[in-house]
Parts: structure tokens; C-alpha cells; sequence
């Protein structure tokens, strides 16, 4: 009886958890190569040749043009002074295509980090999942990672809510800087 009683509750938890895990602070990031945009125009995105300049800030958001993933680009693009004085490189990543990417890479992002796509790879290997589709299509979980410069993740926020994924992430890359 106690197992049924066991594995009901971890069948009730399990559907109460978050849609995403997320990577746990220590563990090795999984490099990508992929194909985004920075200023409307189409680049190659390779997280080791990143890492090399130092920490990255790697943020991960559902859709492009939604009312969320606007604003958080758009604080991103506003800090990105601040991000570059404490070292870091950003970088969003959605499972949204590349074209799609361009012309967001310019308004919302105002040129200033680059945007990529995020294929089923790169999204397993980051658990970022959202496990529903937006504008008919998988989306990823807001998830946002500091790497440090060895591939290390060093911090990890993951809410659907997207006004603390900046401030959190600068915090960190900040705190990385004055160790």
C-alpha cells in the first residue's frame, strides 16, 4: 500500500513541478553552433568561441514578437553597456527560425547581442523545454544561464516572468567579476 501511496504522490508532484528542470549550477554547458542574427543580419553563433571573450549569459525566452520577449530584449539591449563592462557576452536563444530572428535582432534587440535559433538539440541539452507550443510551434521555457568562461553553468533563473532575468543575470555576471 505504501508503494501505491508513493507513487501517486510523485505522479501528483510530478505534474506539479515546473514544464523545465533547467541545468544545475556546476554542471558543463553543452556548446552549440547555430545560425542567428545581430542587427538584422544573418551570423554564426558558437558558445566555445564566446566563451574564449569570457562569461556568457546565455537567455533563453519562449517567442520572438511576443509582449514578454519584447521586453525582456529590450531591457537586455538597454544593460548591454553593463553586461560588457562586467565581461559578459549575450545571447538569446528561441526555438523560432532564423528569419524570424532578423528582424527581431534589429527592433527588439536594437542590434546590440545576438539572437539565435535553439533546434531540439540545443534545447534538450539545456532542458528548456516548454512542453507547449506558441504561434503553432514548440517554444522554449524563459530560462536564463551565466556560463562561465571554463563552460561552467555558475547561475540559473528559470520563470515564465520575464522583468527579473536581467537584473538576476547581471547581478551574477558581476559577482563572477569580483571573485
Amino acid at each position: 500500500m505504501r508503494h501505491i501511496l508513493a507513487a501517486a504522490a510523485a505522479v501528483s508532484l510530478a505534474f506539479a513541478a515546473p514544464a523545465a528542470a533547467t541545468l544545475a549550477v556546476g554542471a558543463k554547458a553543452p556548446d552549440f553552433t547555430t545560425r542567428g542574427a545581430v542587427a538584422g543580419k544573418v551570423v554564426t553563433v558558437n558558445l566555445a568561441q564566446q566563451l574564449k571573450k569570457g562569461p556568457v549569459v546565455l537567455y533563453f525566452f519562449p517567442a520572438a514578437f511576443t509582449a514578454g520577449c519584447n521586453a525582456e530584449a529590450r531591457a537586455f539591449a538597454e544593460n548591454i553597456a553593463n553586461f560588457r563592462a562586467a565581461g559578459a557576452t549575450v545571447i538569446g536563444l528561441s526555438a523560432d527560425p532564423v528569419d524570424d530572428l532578423v528582424k527581431f535582432s534589429a527592433t527588439e534587440c536594437a542590434g546590440k547581442f545576438a539572437v539565435a535559433s535553439a533546434g531540439p538539440r540545443v534545447v534538450a541539452g539545456y532542458d528548456v523545454a516548454l512542453g507547449r507550443q506558441i504561434k503553432g510551434r514548440d517554444a522554449t521555457n524563459r530560462t536564463s544561464y551565466v556560463i562561465t568562461r571554463d563552460g561552467r553553468i555558475n547561475f540559473v533563473h528559470s520563470e515564465l516572468a520575464a522583468d527579473q532575468h536581467v537584473a538576476l543575470t547581471l547581478a551574477a555576471v558581476r559577482r563572477l567579476k569580483s571573485s
